[in-house]
């Protein structure tokens, strides 16, 4: 038995699913703070009350944040749906004549999508993979498909660092969950700093090269996929419609919605601080979740060319985004129980003692990529760790800013061990999660090289 088939069978073996993971990590804080953490002295109620009563209160605390994240991957998908997502795919797919260039090409480009939008950027990847495939055996070109599946897959190890990135959202956003400790921090200081940009360019170059470097060695065959070709939506026959039927498909309609819409969210960056006598935002914080949220909804409107068209690729998201629906309260529980006992201010402690400056980033690193396996949500994760974070970095005087930077590398690189985001891609391109690992380790390798010298270097 292989690595990777020994390495799957081990996680299928002892990793539940990511809803029973969230209530056994509840459970798991619940006898962790009964065990380390006091009771309120003058309260009535017992120690496991009060414990209770911290995760009840903490349950709902992120509910518009679980509603922003399923928006903004439900509408990444809507947009990766479109014709002009199409027309950008079948026009790349051309030059994806041997596995070495489908490997750079189908890597570079998934990693470009996914620093605008991780949603985007996974459906459209896995998406270009098939298609890469197809012409492949179309044209009988020898492919080592699973190389190019975890191409498609490799947006997920960058994604954290671009503009959809969970953690550096939600601290751009005025009145965030811990605005009184942390204040605003906005993109210039996070996804715009040099550190960030330094490792975007270093992910941006190294990763394709790498990937061509291991499809120009890696053996190559005729491949034959199982499943049925996933298309885009298909055009109805307008001659048929009726009545108001024809205002869900009507062109126009949604042509006029999605530019004004568009216009209003380029108007109020561009236009709009200039009619005040203001200059442009060069600190980037009119992005927000919700700035994001209006854009995605401009373009996969405008792009569908229909309501009707509009309402079928959302609904062809919806699914994806249970997720974080179910398990989103459950990670804000846990947060109320670590902030509300003192278990955070425990945990920050203890990272203070083991930690300086330098190497506080790196421990953090670690830790949010352990997290991820368990947490397969970049904003579930941030809910947990923060508390954690904003007090052992005030403690070590380190910025936060390189504290969220930290988390969001550790988080989205172990994404390449953890199967759950790759769901869409394997049921898209019909792999399986065992003939994709060992490439995708390989991604997994460098992205922790780079992100650690990165890391250390700033």
């Amino acid at each position: 038995m292989s690595f990777s088939e020994k390495f799957v069978r081990t996680a299928q073996r002892i990793l539940p699913s990511p809803f029973t993971i969230a209530i056994l990590l509840t459970a798991i804080t619940l006898v962790l703070a009964l065990v380390f953490t006091e009771p309120i002295l003058d309260s009535k109620q017992s120690h496991f009350t009060q414990l209770l009563l911290h995760w009840e209160g903490g349950f709902f605390n992120f509910l518009e944040f679980a509603m922003q994240m399923m928006l903004i991957l439900v509408l990444g998908h809507a947009l990766a749906l479109t014709r002009a997502a199409d027309y950008l795919i079948q026009s790349l797919v051309k030059y994806c004549d041997s596995t070495a260039k489908a490997a750079a090409l189908v890597t570079f480009i998934t990693i470009l999508l996914a620093l605008f939008n991780w949603a985007f950027a996974l459906v459209l990847g896995a998406i270009f993979a098939r298609k890469v495939g197809e012409n492949a055996l179309k044209n009988n070109i020898p492919l080592n498909y699973p190389l190019i599946g975890a191409a498609g897959y490799s947006g997920m190890m960058v994604w954290h660092g671009g503009l959809s990135g969970s953690a550096p959202l939600k601290v751009a956003e005025a009145g965030h969950e811990f605005e009184a400790q942390i204040g605003i921090i906005s993109f210039n200081e996070t996804i715009f700093s040099t550190m960030n940009l330094v490792a975007i360019l270093l992910l941006i170059v190294i990763l394709p090269i790498a990937m061509f470097w291991l499809g120009s060695r890696v053996k190559s065959k005729p491949i034959y996929i199982k499943i049925s070709e996933n298309k885009i939506l298909k055009p109805i026959n307008e001659a048929k419609l009726e009545g108001a039927e024809r205002l869900d498909h009507a062109r126009i309609l949604s042509f006029l919605l999605g530019s004004v819409m568009l216009f209003t969210s380029v108007y109020k960056v561009v236009f709009y601080p200039v009619l005040n006598g203001e200059s442009f935002d060069w600190t980037f914080s009119f992005i927000n979740p919700n700035y994001i949220i209006f854009l995605l909804f401009s373009l996969a409107i405008l792009l569908h060319g229909s309501f009707f068209k509009f309402n079928q690729a959302i609904t062809k998201g919806v699914g994806g985004s249970i997720g974080i629906m179910t398990q989103f309260p459950f990670y804000a529980g846990i947060m109320g129980i670590m902030i509300g006992s003192g278990l955070a201010d425990l945990v920050s402690q203890f990272f203070v003692e083991i930690s300086t400056s330098t190497t506080f980033p790196v421990f953090t690193f670690f830790s949010a990529g352990l997290v991820n396996i368990f947490v397969p949500s970049g904003g579930g994760q941030w809910l947990v760790q923060a508390p954690i974070l904003i007090e052992t970095s005030a403690q070590l005087q380190y910025p936060m800013s390189n504290s969220i930077l930290a988390l969001s590398y550790g988080d989205q690189v172990t994404n390449m061990l953890q199967p759950f985001w790759a769901l869409p891609l394997l049921g898209v391109t019909g792999l399986k999660a065992k003939e994709i690992l060992p490439y995708s380790l390989f991604l997994f390798l460098l992205g922790v090289l780079i992100f650690c010298t990165v890391l250390l270097l700033f």
